[in-house]
């Protein structure tokens, strides 16, 4: 959560009842703290008595009130004791008997050489005020106080259809385009919205409308809501940020009335920015989907649609979303003069990795040999979010080793750690350690001998993760575009791990299973998708992993049982064609493989130097590009 960001305030106590507390708190103490000496209270007539004895010091007079020293102590009943048990008093109170006094008990004192003293009597209000008003006071606090809470509960009820927007700190912005690397084309077209917020006036005077509703498209953690915040930080507005899902409620109507809040709140603040992040929450395309249709979300989604639509041409007012997910959105969405706009925020290629790096190591202690280019080239695929773990974690490793600033070797660590997972203590017997090297020495003997293939960086056969063992290949330089050979190349990689242990140790393991599944479903996707196969160019799938597209997509997922049988017979005979060439390569190379399999088990962990030693310099290495470098053999 960003600092500047407006926290919900918790319910607290004002200085008013604090000093209420307090004050209750004293007088309680003082009321019932001992007051010194016990006073005897005795009749008018045995004051007298006392006086005439010659046995009274001094006396105060307060109006109807007389209190007084004894000189000598005498016994009187207890008042704190049932029965007969009497006390030795030393100071005394008693009454006038009238109201109008005693007109002989000053000449009687002066007789006796009384000490007399006079105090203006109390007001009578402040006693019944602080005797019998207090508690009642005090009771009708305690009542306004109970049904001012009950007021608010009340009201709570009914805020329901409140926008629950976050609003940002315009005057110290923390982000702006200074803050983000490795979307120069992105911020190249947000310009125009910074400028347009800024000077407004100017596309107006011209008769220009400026786009109401920018969409930010792009994979997850590429910076879409950095993006958007930074946006805002450029053109100093306010900013209002909401996620898709806090539209929706159990009541039916919360998300149109939080929609409707929310529009109404921007217009009050324009120029600014509203931002709705994760928009395919409410913005699925209608009737679509299995199942009953969510009326409430459809409903918001209206509403939507109806604010977007109603904006004054004039209202300074743009909409930012972000999504990963821009083929489910509902068409009346990206209509003009709703989001009208697209901006697609993608994977840093190499030189936005490494001006990410820069940014995220910034406040960081690293040493000398911190090759940010190098991490750039190792880390093909890698989102903005992802680098940002990947120096969190290398400088988590640097604090665990007590180590004063973050080398590069703690950077490798994060790096394995990130893509293989954290090494795992798992005691294999010497059968198991010997199966699992010829698994990952098969990978990686066949990915350095096959032109196509990705560079070898690393092969291991300590647990990590999920794996019994990895062999890591980090391509040279980013590539968007595959060709055949190089896909075939990437089939031939994967099968090398059960060659190896089929065509060596005459046994078939569990271990090859992750390599089988991605084997299969990349030879699928061949015949299927990118016209590889005996079927031609008729796309026959859209996406495996995401079936619920929309009627249209839906569509094109229909296909005939003999249709189908031909792309089970294609996938078949591309496994089974890279299968056999993969066991004749491994044949040819089988004194390479023992030697790549005992040092493998000597070291345990061995990296691409030590394989040139071993197999040779790779003279047909291709920079091939591939966005997910690991192959593992799963447990």
């Amino acid at each position: 959560m960003d600092p500047n960001e407006e926290k919900p305030k918790k319910p607290q106590l004002s200085w008013f009842w604090w000093v209420l507390l307090i004050g209750l708190i004293v007088w309680n103490v003082i009321s019932f703290w001992p007051q010194g000496q016990p006073v005897a209270n005795i009749p008018y007539s045995t004051f007298t008595s006392e006086v005439n004895s010659g046995n009274v010091a001094n006396v105060t007079i307060n109006g109807s009130s007389i209190t007084g020293t004894f000189t000598k102590s005498i016994n009187f009943p207890s008042s704190s004791q049932s029965g007969s048990t009497t006390q030795a008093y030393t100071q005394f109170s008693t009454n006038f008997p009238t109201d109008v006094g005693d007109p002989t008990l000053i000449p009687l004192l002066n007789a006796h050489n009384v000490q007399i003293n006079v105090t203006a009597p109390a007001s009578p209000l402040l006693s019944i005020l602080l005797t019998d008003g207090l508690p009642v006071l005090l009771l009708v606090l305690v009542l306004v106080w109970i049904g001012r809470q009950t007021s608010r509960s009340q009201s709570g009820i009914f805020n329901f259809g409140h926008s629950k927007a976050r609003q940002y700190n315009i005057n110290h912005p923390t982000v702006t385009f200074k803050d983000i690397a490795g979307a120069d084309e992105a911020k190249n077209e947000l310009s125009e919205i910074v400028d347009f917020l800024r000077r407004p006036q100017k596309y107006h005077k011209i008769g220009a409308r400026i786009p109401r509703g920018v969409l930010l498209v792009g994979p997850p953690g590429t910076g879409k809501t950095l993006m958007a915040r930074a946006v805002a930080g450029e053109a100093g507005v306010p900013f209002s940020n909401i996620s898709a899902s806090e539209f929706v409620e159990m009541f039916v109507g919360v998300g149109a009335s939080r929609v409707r809040d929310l529009f109404e709140k921007a217009k009050a603040m324009a120029p600014a920015i509203v931002f709705i992040d994760e928009l395919d929450a409410v913005g699925r395309r209608r009737g679509a989907g299995v199942g009953n249709v969510n009326d409430e979300r459809e409903q918001t989604l209206n509403q939507l649609l109806v604010e977007m639509d109603g904006f004054d041409e004039h209202h300074e007012v743009i909409v930012m979303a972000a999504t990963n997910r821009p083929d489910v959105l509902d068409p009346a969405l990206l209509r003009p003069g709703r989001f009208d706009r697209q901006i697609v925020v993608g994977l840093p290629d190499r030189k936005g990795r490494e001006g990410i790096l820069k940014i995220h190591t910034a406040p960081l202690s690293l040493n000398p040999d911190v090759d940010l280019g190098l991490l750039s080239q190792t880390t093909t695929g890698f989102s903005g979010a992802d680098l940002a773990n990947l120096c969190n974690e290398a400088a988590l490793i640097a604090a665990g080793k007590n180590h004063d600033r973050i080398s590069m070797v703690d950077f490798e660590e994060a790096l394995d750690k990130v893509l293989l997972g954290a090494a795992r203590t798992l005691l294999l017997n010497d059968e198991e350690r010997r199966t699992v090297a010829y698994h990952e020495s098969g990978h990686a003997l066949v990915a350095w001998l096959t032109p196509e293939a990705d560079p070898v960086h690393k092969v291991t056969i300590i647990p990590r993760g999920r794996a019994l063992g990895v062999t890591e290949q980090l391509p040279g330089e980013d590539h968007y575009n595959y060709s055949k050979d190089y896909l075939l190349s990437r089939l031939a990689v994967m099968l090398g791990g059960r060659a190896a242990e089929e065509t060596v140790l005459n046994a078939i393991t569990t271990g090859a299973e992750n390599d089988l599944v991605e084997a299969t479903r990349l030879a699928r996707r061949m015949v299927t998708r990118w016209g590889m196969g005996s079927i031609g160019l008729m796309v026959s799938s859209t996406n495996e992993e995401q079936p619920f597209l929309g009627y249209e997509l839906a569509q094109q997922r229909d296909i005939s049982e003999e249709t189908a049988a031909r792309i089970d017979r294609d996938v078949q005979r591309l496994l089974n064609d890279r299968y056999t060439e993969v066991q004749h390569l491994i044949e040819e190379n089988r004194t390479k493989l023992d030697k790549l399999v005992e040092v493998l088990l000597k070291e345990e962990t061995i990296d691409q130097t030590i394989i040139e030693e071993i197999l040779g310099k790779r003279v047909f290495a291709l920079d091939q590009g591939i966005l997910q470098p690991v192959e593992s053999t799963a447990q």
